[in-house]
């Protein structure tokens, strides 16, 4: 898609939060606003990204794409998102999806992260997904905050009829504040370009 985009307590942290990967709410709905979703904490997926293969049409975000500001009031942030996109999952677990691409957000509590603590996490992810393929980890500062980034490439999840799976890119971005880690996972199809809007969105993580 794009070129761009320890303490032992802190590996344990995150090897915790991706083992839990898939134990998500399912609620969705279309969003229409910048509405806060009901209190309560999930474990992240790793991925996000369950079930792209069931489409084939997958597409940029378009340069005249409108965004809107969702207000997570229970888990204490705010980001743009696509307009139009559908919402799942509450709280601490929310994600945006539209056309093979998605938007996720899933806060914990913990230390701030580190190159190692994440590089060890998705080693432990590699151990029940063998296509990740993942790139240094490093910090980062976007719009003043410090910020661990790095990119990961895996194959979706087979499609139940065509059985086919797409090659996915995701960048994630790990925001650390007052004890909490949010992660955000920017998902697209290989050869999507969206790299100028996920760097408004990743910009536009802010705490509450």
């Amino acid at each position: 898609m794009r070129s761009k985009s320890i303490t032992p307590l802190i590996c344990s942290a995150a090897t915790a939060c991706l083992l839990l990967a898939g134990c998500g709410s399912t609620h969705s709905g279309r969003v229409a606003g910048g509405s806060s979703p009901s209190s309560g904490q999930s474990a992240p997926a790793a991925t996000g990204v369950p079930s792209e293969a069931q489409s084939a049409a997958t597409g940029d975000i378009p340069d005249n794409q409108a965004f809107l500001t969702f207000q997570n009031a229970a888990a204490g942030y705010a980001i743009r998102y696509p307009e139009g996109w559908a919402r799942q999952g509450s709280g601490a677990d929310v994600s945006f999806r539209e056309r093979g691409n998605s938007i996720r957000v899933v806060v914990v509590s913990g230390a701030s992260p580190t190159p190692a603590s994440a590089a060890a996490a998705l080693a432990v992810l590699r151990r029940s997904d063998a296509t990740i393929r993942a790139s240094k980890p490093l910090r980062q500062t976007i719009a003043g905050q410090r910020v661990l980034k790095l990119t990961y490439t895996r194959l979706s999840g087979a499609d139940p009829v065509t059985g086919k799976r797409l090659p996915l890119t995701i960048d994630r971005y790990e925001y650390a504040h007052g004890g909490k880690v949010a992660i955000v996972d920017l998902s697209t199809p290989k050869g999507v370009d969206n790299v100028d809007a996920y760097r408004m969105i990743s910009r536009s993580f802010q705490w509450r």
